[in-house]
């Protein structure tokens, strides 16, 4: 009990001291998402610290982020005018992006000869935490997994995201929000709002649409792909 309230309090500490080192120095491998997962997975490992005692306090953080996707709706009601002229183009865009992720997961997890569970989990990796975990409980799924993937998703997303879009030459604001909200959900949300407001609001819809389609259609989706590609 002790030793996992120190985890608690550890965690809030790091991110406190992590978040002013990357405001004084804002470099990427210096923000929060990525530097203070490191420092902890480094401390549980050194100290033998099991990932279940760590989670014993810190679940109900996890449970936040519920609170804080739907938080999201605030900027979408503001630039709500600017969403009804594009709905058609948003909408399609999350339909493709969420079954190309799906489909691209079934042949990764193909390629790395995952199990069934470990399948279905990374599956279901291409939205937000709270739809995730929702997600991956439906279909029989790893909690724990699909947070780790879905982690490593939106980190990817974070770090690769301006490369990708300027490979793709994408000049539109709508287009780089969506890519962003769609890929790489609240990490690429996060990174929108970081090179213009209208891509972060776009990000915000389009990740928050992207988890509510995925709980909606998702396993269903997830069982065709299977049945059609396995």
């Amino acid at each position: 009990m002790m030793l996992s309230l120190l985890c608690l309090i550890g965690t809030f500490a790091g991110y406190v001291l992590v978040k002013a080192l990357h405001q004084r120095f804002p470099y990427l491998l210096l923000s929060p998402a990525i530097l203070l997962p490191a420092i902890i997975i480094l401390i549980l490992v050194a100290f033998n610290i099991s990932y279940s005692t760590y989670m014993q306090d810190n679940q109900w953080i996890v449970w936040m982020l519920g609170p804080a996707t739907v938080a999201f709706a605030i900027p979408i009601y503001e630039y709500r005018g600017i969403i009804r002229r594009h709905a058609l183009a948003i909408g399609l865009g999350i339909c493709i992006g969420m079954t190309a992720g799906i489909v691209s997961a079934f042949y990764l997890a193909r390629w790395f000869h995952f199990d069934e569970q470990t399948t279905l989990s990374l599956m279901s990796r291409s939205i937000s935490t709270p739809f995730a975990i929702a997600l991956t409980a439906h279909i029989g799924g790893s909690v724990q997994l699909v947070i780790v993937f879905t982690m490593i998703t939106g980190i990817t997303g974070m770090v690769l995201g301006d490369v990708v879009l300027a490979i793709l030459r994408l000049r539109s604001t709508l287009a780089q929000g969506a890519s962003l909200g769609n890929a790489a959900h609240g990490f690429g949300t996060s990174k929108a709002y970081a090179r213009h407001k209208d891509e972060g609001v776009i990000a915000s819809l389009t990740m928050v649409l992207s988890g509510i389609f995925m709980v909606v259609a998702g396993p269903s989706l997830i069982h065709l792909v299977i049945k059609l590609l396995g």
